[in-house]
């Protein structure tokens, strides 16, 4: 395909959006535990297939093609390399968790991600040679390519011709295609995940400057990244039907490798539940001097107005975090501290009245089990949160059409793909090609490796969207599901 240097991002014909690639650094072996994080293991690395899926679009359309990798292509969070000389200072959280998303620390971590990802770097550094475009929207995993630096690192790793870095391009948190498409990680729609602000997304503690992480994200960092044999990928891997599923996946997996599990699971969720909280009320870092240039660069960079940011700014959801009890829901810490509560006040009880009565050890646990029953009820009445995240993201994207002036939406961050419409908006998903499998063996895939292709066809001239999933010889189309009303 000849290749045309393209610097007006207004226009184009083909759009190919993917979301959700989550690459991260390459898990070490570990001898004692084979299945500790099998899906960072290079086996699982989808490099090669997103290599044959770019030179597909090169060889099958006409040039130049606008690729956008919508949020979440980098999971800085899930990153545990740390660095050898010079060291900086680490604190003992970041040693078993990984780094602190301060801007040196966040360039290591994408350093790592792109050596451990050579060949997903070549593929992309290919497609742009070829004179095709690349847009990328920051998403909940990635946003710490909000660091100017780190963005230049990427720049700078592809190597790029001077004619050709103009094709490179970093959005905040949406992109509007061709005037009618209008593209978001759609995070801004979860309540977990969601930048809370950002426009501005630096915080300051102390004397140093952060990078605030989304709660979800966090919980993410602080307590998967120290649970192995649970994907981050799949909510199946770690979220069981019933009770006896737990049981059974304790006992085959986690009882030799992990034995201290609940323990691991109780301090990641407190330290999640300080962090998330703590972080979540520091006023962000902005300067009044320089609001105006900052938002109209996003504008210019989003190929819309000032007014369209700010506008679309205010489009999201209410944050997890102004909700302690929503918090402690999602970290189960509830039902940690309601069961600690029964226990305890079983106990109590049965002290109290030993003092005036001799009585047997066996009236402390015949409570304990005659409260059990309202500890279960309960337990089974707290829902996850994950279905919400896409009814708001379906329910809020004809005000975010309106707003953009689209007919168009398209979303990932809920890996789960779909094509429809809602209130006269055309709606789409493109999952996940993340290394997300349902069983710890890595032998059950979860998910389909799907993009959107949006092309001319249409009538009057209007591009039309279409969701296909990549298989290794080909594409195979999708069809939408009946339109909602």
């Amino acid at each position: 395909m000849a290749g045309v240097n393209c610097t007006d991002f207004t226009r184009i014909e083909n759009t190919i959006v993917v979301s959700d690639i989550h690459l991260t650094d390459a898990e070490p072996p570990h001898p004692r535990n084979p299945l500790w994080k099998r899906f960072k293991r290079p086996a699982h690395f989808v490099d090669r297939k997103f290599t044959s899926f770019l030179e597909h679009l090169c060889s099958s359309m006409q040039g130049p093609i606008e690729l956008i990798l919508n949020g979440d292509i980098f999971d800085f969070d899930s990153v545990m390399a740390l660095p050898e000389k010079p060291r900086p200072h680490l604190t003992w959280l970041e040693k078993v968790r990984g780094l602190a998303p301060e801007e040196p620390k966040s360039r290591f971590k994408i350093q790592v991600i792109m050596a451990d990802h050579a060949i997903w770097m070549t593929a992309l550094r290919n497609f742009i040679l070829a004179g095709n475009r690349v847009i990328f929207i920051i998403g909940n995993h990635d946003v710490e390519l909000h660091w100017p630096s780190v963005r230049q690192d990427i720049i700078d790793k592809l190597d790029l011709p001077e004619e050709r870095r103009s094709l490179m391009r970093f959005c905040e948190w949406f992109y509007i295609s061709n005037q009618d498409t209008l593209i978001e990680h759609g995070n801004q729609y979860d309540h977990y995940s969601l930048i809370l602000n950002p426009v501005n997304p630096l915080i300051k503690k102390g004397a140093k400057i952060y990078m605030r992480i989304p709660f979800g994200n966090l919980a993410g960092k602080f307590m998967l990244n120290g649970i192995g044999l649970m994907n981050p990928h799949a909510d199946s891997s770690y979220i069981k039907n019933s009770f006896w599923e737990y049981i059974l996946f304790y006992y085959k997996y986690v009882m030799r490798t992990q034995p201290l599990l609940i323990w691991t699971w109780f301090w990641s969720a407190m330290v999640t539940l300080v962090y998330s909280l703590s972080e979540g009320l520091l006023p962000a870092m902005r300067d009044p001097l320089t609001m105006d240039a900052r938002v109209q660069e996003i504008a210019d960079r989003a190929n819309t107005t000032p007014q369209v940011v700010w506008t679309l700014k205010e489009v999201h959801v209410h944050p997890a975090v102004f909700n302690p009890v929503k918090v402690l829901q999602e970290l189960w810490l509830d039902r940690a501290i309601l069961l600690g509560l029964i226990v305890v006040g079983s106990f109590q009880f049965f002290s109290v009245l030993n003092v005036f009565v001799a009585i047997s050890i066996w009236w402390f646990v015949t409570l304990v089990v005659l409260l059990m029953p309202a500890f279960i009820f309960y337990a089974r009445s707290v829902v996850s949160g994950v279905m919400p995240t896409i009814e708001a993201a379906l329910r809020l994207s004809p005000l975010s059409a309106r707003i953009a002036r689209v007919k168009r939406v398209v979303h990932g961050h809920t890996h789960i793909e779909q094509h429809t419409s809602i209130d006269g908006i055309e709606y789409l998903n493109t999952g996940t090609w993340s290394a997300a499998y349902h069983d710890v063996e890595c032998t059950k895939p979860y998910g389909r490796k799907c993009f959107a292709w949006i092309k001319p066809g249409g009538p009057d001239g209007n591009r039309i969207a279409e969701l296909y999933e990549w298989k290794d010889d080909g594409i195979e189309r999708i069809q939408p599901v009946v339109v909602q009303k």
